[in-house]
């Protein structure tokens, strides 16, 4: 068995070595040979890889793009996906091409090599922003499933107080401690991300039990007659609808935000040279079952397609066995976010140890520093989750500018500056056109919110 791993933890040893610059600070540690930890670790699987990075990818936004169907209808939409899945592939690529020429390991690193001490710790503020924001929207979403929610002034039953009635034990605050406890702590406590691979394989596959059901039920719905063909292209009358097509462009250009788990599974592959078809399988995969999802959740709602198309399954279907295929769709989608939840976690946690302690020993040989991060942060989402009004407003602020800073803005702006020199002409007209994109996107979700929320709030006055 080791005699087979020689050669290649040669190569990455060799490879990883050369790292000069600020080679401390981790978006995840330099693997240590001579640490008993890691003696019997020969490296990460090429499947294990891909499904770390697509349960990266698939979190809480796929039920978002069946509404963006509505918007722009199949064809554009369509299009649209596949273009995003093509310019995420080119900024990561963009980011590992720098990373090997500046012989950096992680997404700190790299920022710290083209813009020095304080790029490095923007890139880690943001990812501490981007992270902790995704975190606490899922355990929003899981205690709103399970137990319910009455935050829009209509109490909507949970699946558990639809299953048993309202009791103590299923309420909000004491189901999201036994979740928080039972499992978002104890898949926290892993220090490599590989040892995630089980679980993100699992994760994938409840996404795919969303899609089956959601094709299964469309199919049966169109073979009966009571669905028509969805629209192919936008319905634009006048001005308002021309603008509202822009109000789409967020949700797309953060469907595929990976880009900080990246080095973690680079460092971690067996053979680091596999990185690259590993992500672009696993966009290939993720694409596959964004464009099913958009496709069939359009074809079953049509123009009653809701914005988080999760909420569209909270009614009756108009076939046999609905209640039980809502509450199917609804805790396999619950399962798959507390699944999520550890690999999204994982570099939150590597980057506040980085930002906090920027020279100390690496993360994973430090038990108490490891703990008590982790313990921190679990109580800090814990707390937003449960304590903080709106907070889901205020992250829609911040996460939407986070998450396309550490997608689009910094890979290109680290093309641009091209601190070794091996950017083409076309790389940096590509890195100008996702800055381009990325501040239009910015604008145009920072616009939307601020209109969503002063009319919410302007609404819900009279009432009060």
């Amino acid at each position: 068995m080791i005699i087979g791993d020689i050669k290649p933890k040669k190569e990455k040893k060799s490879r990883r070595s050369k790292h000069v610059v600020d080679e401390k600070v981790p978006l995840l540690p330099k693997r240590q040979e001579e640490d008993a930890g890691y003696d019997e670790f020969n490296g990460a699987s090429f499947t294990g890889a891909v499904f770390n990075l697509s349960t990266t990818i698939v979190g809480a936004g796929i039920m978002a793009l069946p509404a963006t169907m509505k918007v722009l209808g199949l064809v554009p939409g369509i299009a649209m996906i596949i273009f995003m899945a093509f310019l995420t592939d080119a900024s990561i690529e963009f980011l590992l091409r720098f990373s090997r020429a500046g012989k950096t390991t992680s997404y700190g690193s790299l920022m710290g090599d083209a813009f020095g001490k304080y790029g490095r710790i923007f890139l880690q503020i943001c990812v501490l922003v981007n992270n902790i924001g995704v975190l606490i929207v899922y355990m929003i979403i899981i205690g709103d499933v399970l137990s319910g929610t009455s935050s829009s002034g209509v109490h909507h039953a949970g699946v558990l107080e639809g299953w048993f009635g309202e009791h103590w034990w299923n309420g909000r605050t004491f189901v999201l401690i036994v979740t928080t406890l039972g499992i978002f702590s104890p898949l926290a406590c892993f220090k490599r991300i590989d040892s995630l691979r089980f679980t993100s394989a699992l994760s994938v596959a409840l996404a795919v039990v969303f899609l089956v059901i959601t094709v299964g039920i469309a199919i049966v719905k169109l073979i009966s007659g009571t669905i028509m063909m969805p629209r192919l292209l936008p319905d634009v009358t006048d001005l308002t609808s021309f603008w509202k097509l822009f109000t789409v462009v967020p949700v797309l250009v953060t469907a595929y935000i990976c880009h900080y788990n990246v080095h973690s599974i680079d460092n971690e592959l067996e053979d680091s040279t596999q990185i690259r078809p590993v992500v672009r399988t696993a966009l290939a995969l993720c694409s596959t079952v964004y464009i099913m999802t958009s496709f069939f959740g359009f074809l079953l709602f049509g123009d009653a397609t809701l914005d988080d198309v999760l909420a569209n399954f909270d009614a009756d279907l108009g076939i046999p066995y609905s209640s039980l295929l809502n509450d199917t769709v609804r805790v396999s989608y619950t399962a798959h976010l507390m699944l999520v939840f550890p690999i999204v976690f994982f570099p939150l946690r590597l980057n506040m140890d980085g930002l906090l302690f920027p020279s100390a020993r690496p993360l994973s040989r430090s038990n108490t520093r490891f703990a008590f991060i982790t313990a921190g942060l679990i109580a800090i989402i814990f707390l937003g989750a449960n304590y903080i009004p709106s907070i889901w407003d205020a992250f829609q602020f911040t996460g939407a500018t986070a998450a396309v800073c550490l997608g689009f803005i910094f890979p290109a702006a680290i093309t641009l500056r091209d601190h070794h020199f091996i950017a083409t002409k076309k790389d940096k007209i590509l890195a100008l056109f996702m800055i381009v994109l990325a501040v239009f996107s910015n604008l145009v979700a920072i616009y939307s919110d601020a209109y969503a929320l002063f009319k919410k709030n302007s609404g819900a006055g009279p009432r009060a």
